[in-house]
């Protein structure tokens, strides 16, 4: 990658120096679920102080500033503090490629695992004899045993796989070319539902400490960034700057990795697409090796966003940002009697709603048939803000916390841990849905609410993922046209006649796709809703709603899913037979693998 200045513009850039709160911050290498503890932990500050972000190297494009030169950094941060397109291995940290790649292919990725099929996991006796090989490597975490059972989001079908963890671009072309016939699947934060970052008897390589963000450029909103850089620890580097992520998904703790291979959507996607169409570029590590730069509007770039890691490893990207004046949102709420009324408001959304989702009663039948409660917002205006909240509009909490704020959205939100795994059926599904629809007004206009209330409410939820006992859960993701809304009705009437017993079920309106070959979403209605894994009958009846959507020119989101059948999916994707002579001919050894792609064949 070329230099920061070549890269973000003619301007000046410097840096800027790490407070003593961002410091606290620099605590890395730490897994998803000590990550995202740590972040929920800081929320709980108080007195609007800025929470931590990670020690990175913070570089902001500002007129009439001497440029940062290379080599310039202070010595107690030069483990951090490296120009952009420098990224080197720390001197105590540096191995040897060539010898690492040796050590890992004869004493890990070997004979030993390639014959295992993808629902099998490592016997223990071999994980034993190859343990302590691959501890003496410096891809495999000292501290934890690297052999590790990895479940999607939804805790379904774990598989058993080798956990690599890079902390450089050197040490993840290590392990890609130590990669043996068992594959390896790039991984973030775990927050795909299915096995599309799952990989039985092969490796995983986690990315999250590939987490620096390398430049800003404040002027134009525009960050070059990790691929383990989480969308939380984005924002609070950006959001004092004036800026915000440009596509926000349901939860913050999604990594900038995979948030381009899942092409991620958000409640935005009418007037800002997916998260791809931000993106600028990406570095990617293909199956030879090597690290190369990928522009969009390249075939490379459209197999990549939504390709599920199956063309290489995201290692940075650079990404256009949206422009905010404060840090709450201004959000109407209002009710929809049924389906009908629902279609018709998300269809009218005033120009002013940026953001706009409906959280749906899948149990309510009859004349209440698909009522909803539909909420929509934009970011607020600086006048909008209270006088005491103007004066530092940009902060993460410039109001106090409300216990309201959990429920705020208002999300039809799950009982979490209080309820017995047994009793979260039908009765239970169908007395939180009508309470949350009777308790959301029938219409509310101009509330400010904090972001994270507005789009994040079940990340206060602790340990959601488990609520739905030992045997998971399943989230079903599909979306059809515009013209279908008779076969969406069709399929919301099956789900209430089967009494799916969904806690959360969320419709929202898709605008244009992107070019991405896999990529998810499409011009139409989009309908999400999770479901118990134990409950009787839920294969057959997810095949038979799979054939509906198929009918009806719609597909089912992959980044979500975990057990689709691959005779329907070419239906689904128009581009899969493009996509899968492109890997071909990019990663003839199926270098790139996961569960997912063994089962779809992709």
């Amino acid at each position: 990658m070329g230099d920061a200045g070549d890269l973000l513009g003619d301007g000046v850039l410097h840096l800027v120096e790490l407070t003593p709160a961002e410091q606290r911050g620099a605590d890395r290498g730490t897994d998803g679920d000590q990550r995202e503890e740590r972040d929920e932990a800081d929320e709980g500050d108080g007195g609007g102080q800025p929470g931590p972000v990670d020690a990175v190297e913070r570089l902001v494009r500002t007129p009439g500033v001497r440029p940062h030169q290379p080599g310039h950094e202070r010595a107690d941060k030069g483990q951090f503090l490296q120009p952009v397109h420098e990224r080197r291995v720390p001197a105590d940290r540096k191995t040897s490629a060539s010898g690492t790649t040796k050590a890992i292919k004869n004493a890990v990725w070997g004979d030993t695992v390639t014959t295992m099929s993808a629902d099998t996991t490592l016997d223990t006796d071999d994980a034993a004899a190859l343990d302590t090989a691959a501890l003496d490597t410096a891809l495999v975490d000292d501290d934890v045993d690297p052999f590790v059972s990895l479940t999607g989001w939804g805790r379904t079908a774990p598989t058993t796989a080798l956990l690599v963890r890079p902390r450089s671009y050197e040490e993840a072309v290590a392990a890609v070319r130590a990669t043996g016939s068992r594959g390896s699947i790039a991984r973030g934060l775990g927050r795909a539902h299915g096995d599309a970052a799952r990989n039985a008897g092969g490796a995983i390589l986690d990315t999250i400490a590939l987490d620096r963000i390398h430049a800003i450029d404040a002027d134009t909103g525009v960050v070059v960034c990790g691929a383990g850089v989480s969308l939380h620890r984005l924002v609070e580097v950006l959001l004092p700057l004036g800026w915000f992520v440009p596509v926000m998904p349901g939860t913050r703790y999604v990594t900038v990795g995979g948030a381009i291979a899942a092409d991620i959507h958000g409640m935005n996607h009418p007037g800002a697409g997916s998260f791809a169409r931000h993106v600028l570029s990406v570095e990617l590590l293909t199956a030879d090796g090597e690290v190369r730069t990928v522009p969009r509007g390249t075939p490379l770039f459209d197999a990549t966003t939504g390709g599920l890691g199956l063309t290489g490893v995201i290692l940075s990207a650079t990404v256009r940002l949206h422009r905010v004046a404060t840090s709450l949102m201004s959000v109407d709420t209002e009710r929809a009697r049924d389906l009908d009324d629902l279609l018709a408001r998300l269809a009218t959304s005033r120009p002013r709603h940026r953001y706009a989702v409906a959280r749906i009663d899948l149990l309510a039948r009859g004349a209440a048939l698909g009522r909803a409660v539909l909420v929509r917002g934009e970011h607020a205006p600086l006048d909008a803000l209270p006088a005491r909240a103007r004066r530092r509009p940009l902060t993460l909490r410039p109001l106090p916390f409300r216990p309201g704020d959990l429920t705020a959205a208002p999300a039809l939100v799950p009982p979490g841990l209080l309820v017995p795994p047994g009793l979260l059926g039908r009765t239970a599904a169908g007395l939180v849905n009508a309470l949350g629809y009777r308790a959301a007004p029938p219409r509310r206009t101009g509330e400010l609410r904090r972001l994270a209330a507005f789009f994040h409410p079940l990340d206060r939820v602790p340990h959601r993922n488990r609520i739905y006992g030992r045997d998971g859960f399943v989230r079903y993701q599909f979306v059809i046209g515009h013209g279908q809304e008779e076969a969406l009705r069709r399929i919301v009437e099956r789900m209430a006649r089967r009494g799916c017993p969904s806690f959360l079920a969320e419709l929202r309106r898709f605008g244009e796709p992107d070019p991405g070959w896999l990529s998810f979403p499409m011009a139409g209605w989009a309908l999400a809703l999770d479901l118990p894994a134990g409950l009787t009958g839920l294969g057959p009846f997810l095949d038979e709603l799979d054939q509906d959507v198929a009918a009806a020119g719609g597909r089912v989101c992959l980044a979500k899913d975990a057990r689709l059948r691959p005779d329907v999916l070419a239906a689904m994707y128009p581009r899969l037979d493009e996509f899968r002579a492109l890997r071909a001919e990019l990663d003839p050894r199926a270098v790139f693998t996961s569960d997912l792609s063994r089962r779809l064949s992709l």
